[in-house]
């Protein structure tokens, strides 16, 4: 199903027609993923946007507008945006050091030998861990998926990330403060748990619950009623299957939408990837951004504190190529930078493929993906779910059909 806008006249609509034949075939078709859902816009207009497959496993009904999908570490730039909002009430700054609202993390050190059964051995810190290196991944932390260190290996063994286990927020986070970091904070880059500890900080310092926070401060004035992180009773119907890729087997069931893990309120409140959200909810979220924070008269932040989000926040002004530790993130690594939440677009050239300077975006682990490109006031928000993000390049390949279809 296609529901082009005619209104805009940014793009080509013969061009933009490429893109439903081109996941039909190449993925829909061969099975390889089991739906997909293209939003492209031009200054908050939609200009196509296209529902292709079945919505669950053994139905024939499709996904439409109103299904949900899981968006993973799409949750990042919400919980950063909600950090923003509570940075310009001054109840606190990109400089604070972590530990002066999580006194858990007052005795981090970094990594200095043990694990696997040994006692951790660390090394003090060169310098304090601040706000900024948990926007911008430089705090020193890990995720338990990067099965790189024995930090990692700690995390899966403690099941630090489980959202239905032992560990609420807070539990999370003192757990975190006893294990020690990869590297010294504004050092390197390592994709980790940084967003969900800044989701701890919102709690702390709103004195809200993380969903309250976001419900009444981010998707109530935005009008995204089907942005939570537990789906309500009367729409778990309208929840999507969600798969994974084994290798040697293809797609395997992961969750069910009919009894999904996601219909079920979480222990852990996950400002790192424990959102529900359908494509439209997510659109207004985009056109706020583009906006410069405002979007139909409800302002979330100002202008000026979305263009220092989405500047490059790197050390050093470099970019993930340089500075990367890490061995899985939702972005490509030559000619990108990090902001305040966001991957940047430092130079389109060592990318090889067509963007603007100053694009933003991100994605998560079930191929979802969105970004803003300021520049051309373009904006794309891609819904499947399938897991790993990395098993198909259809991201790469959406962009590049949107940027061809521009005229």
């Amino acid at each position: 199903m296609s529901s082009p806008t005619p209104s805009s006249g940014r793009f080509d609509p013969h061009r933009l027609a490429r893109i439903d034949r081109f996941v039909q075939e190449r993925y829909l078709d061969s099975g390889k993923l089991p739906h997909a859902q293209v939003l492209v816009a031009h200054r908050g207009e939609i200009a196509h946007f296209s529902s292709l497959g079945p919505a669950r496993d053994g139905s024939a009904k499709p996904i439409d507008e109103g299904s949900l999908f899981r968006i993973a570490s799409m949750t990042k730039p919400v919980t950063s945006i909600a950090f923003m909002m509570l940075v310009e009430e001054c109840k606190v700054a990109l400089d604070t050091p972590v530990a002066d609202v999580l006194p858990e993390f007052k005795d981090l050190g970094v990594y200095n030998g043990g694990g696997a059964g040994v006692p951790f051995l660390t090394r003090p810190c060169e310098r304090p861990m601040l706000m900024v290196d948990l926007l911008r991944h430089t705090s020193g932390l890990t995720y338990s998926f990067q099965n790189r260190s024995n930090i990692d290996a700690a995390h899966r063994e403690l099941k630090l990330e489980n959202w239905h286990g032992a560990y609420d927020l807070d539990a999370m986070v003192a757990a975190l403060g006893k294990l020690p970091l990869e590297f010294s904070p504004g050092e390197a880059w390592n994709y980790s748990v940084s967003t969900d500890v800044l989701g701890a900080v919102v709690q702390r310092v709103s004195g809200q619950r993380l969903d309250e926070f976001f419900a009444a401060r981010i998707f109530k004035p935005l009008q995204m009623n089907d942005t939570f992180f537990a789906v309500p009773a009367d729409k778990t119907e309208r929840l999507t299957d969600c798969w994974t890729f084994v290798p040697g087997k293809g797609r395997v069931m992961y969750d069910r939408g009919a009894q999904s893990a996601w219909s079920r309120e979480p222990v852990q409140l996950s400002g790192g990837g424990g959102l529900v959200s359908t494509a439209l909810d997510y659109h207004s979220f985009c056109r706020m951004l583009l906006n410069g924070g405002e979007l139909e008269g409800t302002r979330i932040v100002s202008r000026k504190t979305l263009e220092l989000m989405t500047m490059n926040h790197l050390p050093g002004n470099g970019d993930l190529a340089s500075l990367s530790r890490s061995l899985f993130s939702e972005a490509t690594n030559a000619g990108v930078g990090f902001g305040l939440g966001f991957a940047v677009n430092l130079n389109p050239a060592p990318n090889l493929m067509p963007g603007s300077v100053g694009e933003f975006y991100w994605g998560g682990m079930f191929s979802t993906a969105f970004f803003v490109d300021p520049v051309e006031d373009v904006t794309m928000v891609f819904m499947t779910q399938l897991s790993p993000s990395s098993t198909y390049p259809i991201r790469r390949e959406l962009k590049t059909l949107i940027y061809s279809a521009l005229v």
